[in-house]
């Protein structure tokens, strides 16, 4: 694998929660070819079958089945596993979930956090922490520009809710350290060792390996495998569309250069794709269409009145990222859907038996292929000393 990242993570510990996820095990298996030394904590993965399942992670990983909410249990884990950057992915990720249980998604998103930052206060080993939350935490203003760091949080459901008021619970911790080790002594101190401490917020990830349902591409996908078509709620909304390696790039770019350079990149960022023109639902399901080629079902659209709420425009601004950390997306929107219907031709294959498909070592091609075209781009974390 290629020389990355400034390689900062070869022999690197590295805990990642809501590893048996989507975002989760793609970022663990590209740690894990970075030379990391990758620790898993997570409940069960949540869809039948997962991308986790399928590259069989378990066994290349280690593995921790735990709740983020249990505290006590996550501590020990610190505590035995002694990791240098913490990575939080785990968390309720679907809109219309939170509509039917708000309650699971409060608790998993807000306080589920919480205990993870408990945990990390509480041990002395911990550098880095990057907690991912979402680009629904805006609140809506109905922009068709993209929403910075500083614009104001909001949620007018209970998922972008539990995740705005996940960037306020990261931000006082954030606070609270810097406040603690950065302005002479207290008292009391807030923390065992200063930690410095980032969140992500990215735009609509798409790619392999997403099996949840109520996500509009891997329905497609399941559909065109199914041989039937797929009902479409909202063709017209717009969505800051990327592929899951591209945010990915940016939370390891981001934690590196935290652990370089402590002080200086402590706050929320955006990771957003290359687009500045809309894109809608439609667009995205006609180019996997045009990819998936003969056999594709096509789709129907089925407005529903009585549809829950959901941000018909929605777009991220990533110039912070763009100007401090020389980050930039490496596909355009085309290409994340290309790469995505690619790799579920893969799955198809391995599901009709027609071959001895190996689902880790299409993903870990899939990455090289990303980290090669970031190279070409010549983006920062993907040059190495050579270049």
């Amino acid at each position: 694998m290629m020389n990355c990242f400034s390689n900062a993570y070869n022999g690197k510990r590295v805990l990642v929660t809501g590893h048996t996820g989507f975002k989760g095990s793609w970022l663990s298996i590209w740690l894990k070819n970075l030379g990391a030394e990758v620790i898993g904590y997570s409940l069960e993965p949540p869809t039948q079958p997962s991308n986790f399942e399928l590259c069989a992670l378990d066994k290349k990983i280690t593995h921790i089945e735990g709740n983020i909410c249990d505290l006590e249990r996550f501590r020990q884990v610190l505590e035995q596993y002694q990791p240098e950057v913490v990575f939080h992915l785990a968390a309720q990720p679907i809109v219309l979930t939170s509509y039917q249980d708000p309650h699971l998604t409060y608790q998993s998103n807000v306080m589920g956090t919480i205990s993870i930052l408990e945990a990390v206060r509480q041990t002395d080993m911990v550098k880095v922490f990057v907690g991912v939350t979402s680009d629904k935490v805006y609140k809506d203003q109905n922009w068709y520009w993209g929403y910075r760091e500083n614009d104001a949080l909001g949620g007018f459901e209970p998922y972008s809710a539990s995740k705005a008021m996940t960037e306020l619970a990261i931000a006082s911790y954030r606070s609270s350290w810097r406040q603690s080790w950065n302005q002479g002594p207290l008292s009391v101190r807030f923390s065992k060792s200063p930690v410095a401490i980032a969140s992500a917020r990215a735009g609509n990830v798409i790619g392999g390996g997403d099996f949840a349902d109520f996500r509009i591409l891997p329905d497609f996908m399941k559909a065109c495998i199914a041989g039937e078509p797929m009902t479409m709620r909202n063709p017209s909304s717009i969505r800051p569309w990327q592929h899951v390696l591209e945010p990915l790039s940016g939370y390891l770019w981001l934690a590196v250069n935290q652990l370089q350079q402590p002080e200086q990149f402590n706050e929320a960022w955006n990771f957003g794709p290359a687009e500045r023109e809309p894109v809608t639902c439609k667009d995205i399901i006609e180019q996997a269409a045009d990819y998936w080629g003969a056999g594709c079902p096509g789709y129907e659209v089925r407005q529903n009145t009585n549809a829950a709420r959901e941000m018909g425009v929605l777009r991220v601004n990533w110039d912070m990222a763009a100007y401090r950390l020389s980050w930039a997306p490496a596909y355009s929107w085309c290409e994340a859907v290309e790469e995505t219907v690619l790799w579920w031709k893969k799955y198809q294959s391995l599901e009709s038996g027609r071959g001895a498909t190996d689902m880790y070592e299409v993903c870990k091609d899939h990455i090289e292929a990303y980290m090669a075209r970031a190279k070409d781009r010549h983006i920062l974390w993907a040059m190495d000393d050579k270049s």
